[in-house]
């Protein structure tokens, strides 16, 4: 194998989500995918501290973007239009990865350990956002509810949209979930 293969990152990343679905999460080693991607395991820690992080890598930005997002809204926003400016620009970071997601998100619901991985990747962000909402003087319990909305909102969107044929954007996901939620709220 050469020293400096281009693309390396994505090379491992495809080849975990090749191996995860073929032989599952749990029976894939770093040894494998590395070997598929056709680079050492060494270069395959360079890039990820763990197998996990392969589906999870992008959680931390993820995280920023939501925030950074959320705290350039304008101040005059309500809670709840800041959270449907913020899910409607965040969509945005998904653009040309739905089949990256639709992999993923088979791999995760098929793991219990990467499913309770998930659920604490998105209370981390739940409360992340109150905090920011906090932040922008939004009160308790106004700021927690607003942003498990929002998250909520995130969640069944998303799920939506992994399982369609990718045809609509995820923001046309968000938005119709948004509205259901606001629907519901109104006692429509």
């Amino acid at each position: 194998m050469g020293r400096w293969e281009p693309n390396a990152r994505g090379r491992l990343e495809q080849a975990a989500l090749d191996l995860f679905g073929e032989r599952g999460f749990e029976q894939t080693t770093t040894a494998q995918i590395a070997e598929r991607a056709g680079l050492t395991e060494r270069t395959f820690f360079r890039h990820y501290s763990d197998k996990r992080e392969v589906l999870f890598g992008g959680s931390q930005l993820l995280e920023k973007t939501f925030v950074d997002t959320l705290t350039a809204t304008p101040e005059t926003a309500t809670p709840i239009d800041a959270m449907a400016s913020t899910l409607a620009t965040v969509a945005g970071f998904f653009v040309e990865r739905h089949e990256f997601a639709r992999q993923r998100q088979t791999i995760i619901l098929a793991s219990a350990e990467l499913r309770e991985r998930e659920l604490i990747k998105l209370a981390s962000l739940s409360a992340a956002l109150a905090a920011t909402l906090r932040l922008r003087g939004v009160k308790d319990p106004a700021a927690s509810l607003t942003a498990e909305a929002g998250i909520a909102v995130f969640k069944i969107g998303f799920e939506r949209w992994v399982a369609d044929s990718g045809e609509r954007s995820l923001a046309d996901h968000l938005r119709e979930s948004l509205d259901e939620l606001k629907a519901v709220a109104a006692g429509e």
